[in-house]
């Protein structure tokens, strides 16, 4: 009975800790006003990508030819419809499924997997980090959105494949960062402390010095999420995104492009809610790297 209520003690301890934490986070968010806006924006954008189902009012793969190109106010169109009678508020709520789907998962895996190499390569060196360092150096040569032009064109468009576009040269952003980061961390009094006191080298790594970057790694992957969002819209307007029928803010950029000057519209809004979303998840990395670096915290 002891042991039950001692475990119970310690998880309202770590929920009160968790608290804590998290309230002091918010009230350092609170004080640059911008990053407290884009993430609200962001948890709005959020919000609509997982309710879709029941805000959408229509269904946005079926569409009416009668209702062709309505213009928005339209009564049971709010922002109109599209060269075949889809209806474009539908098609940009669930289109927010598939950039943030994209974006999110893309930019978890480049960061573990850029993360995990670059510690092990910085903390080991020898020929792992060499061959590392010098394949990363030839993924860096390619221009992000050409390579992945040139994978998608081989693998073909779906979702499956689009992440693995992006996340085969996102994770160099990752490796460097993390490498540089355990190079100039692994020689400071606490590893070699560590060290001293018998920890194995994946605790120093996990334990001690990972605690200590991963601010930087943070900050570096809210950031480079924005670029993955437009990368696959960019890919989704070529036609090498997402498999066609699935709503893409890319893709239907594409699609309302022949009839600009007479549904402007169809066009404009999908690049419109794109750009707030990337402007949204920029405002607040740029908040996230105030507060979590210590070396640009504000006093």
């Amino acid at each position: 009975m002891d042991t039950v209520k001692t475990r119970w003690y310690f998880l309202l301890l770590m929920l009160r800790l968790s608290g804590a934490r998290l309230g002091a986070f918010l009230r350092q968010l609170g004080r640059h006003p911008t990053a407290l806006l884009g993430l609200v924006v962001l948890a709005v954008y959020l919000c609509a990508a997982l309710f879709a189902p029941w805000i959408a009012p229509h269904d946005p793969r079926q569409g009416d030819i009668a209702y062709r190109l309505e213009p928005p106010g339209t009564p049971g169109f709010v922002l109109g419809t599209d060269h075949v009678g889809r209806d474009m508020l539908s098609r940009l709520i669930y289109g927010a499924r598939v950039s943030l789907l994209v974006g999110f998962v893309s930019v978890i895996i480049s960061m573990v997997l850029g993360t995990v190499l670059g510690a092990v390569a910085g903390y080991f060196r020898g020929w792992f980090d060499q061959v590392l360092s010098r394949f990363s150096e030839l993924l860096m040569a390619f221009p992000f959105l050409i390579f992945a032009i040139g994978v998608m064109a081989i693998m073909g468009p779906g979702f499956v494949n689009l992440i693995g576009a992006l996340t085969f040269k996102s994770w160099v952003e990752f490796f460097r960062l993390a490498r540089g980061e355990v190079i100039s961390e692994k020689s400071r009094e606490y590893v070699e402390a560590s060290r001293a006191s018998g920890l194995s080298h994946a605790r120093v790594i996990l334990s001690e010095i990972l605690p200590n970057i991963i601010h930087s790694v943070i900050v570096l992957a809210t950031l480079r999420l924005g670029h993955l969002i437009i990368t696959e819209a960019s890919l989704s307007f070529l036609g090498i995104g997402v498999q066609p029928g699935v709503p893409a803010w890319g893709s239907m950029v594409n699609d309302g492009r022949e009839f600009i000057f007479v549904a402007w519209w169809t066009s404009t809004l999908p690049g419109l809610v794109l750009i707030v979303l990337v402007l949204a998840i920029n405002l607040f990395g740029e908040g996230l790297r105030d507060i979590l670096d210590p070396r640009l915290k504000l006093d």
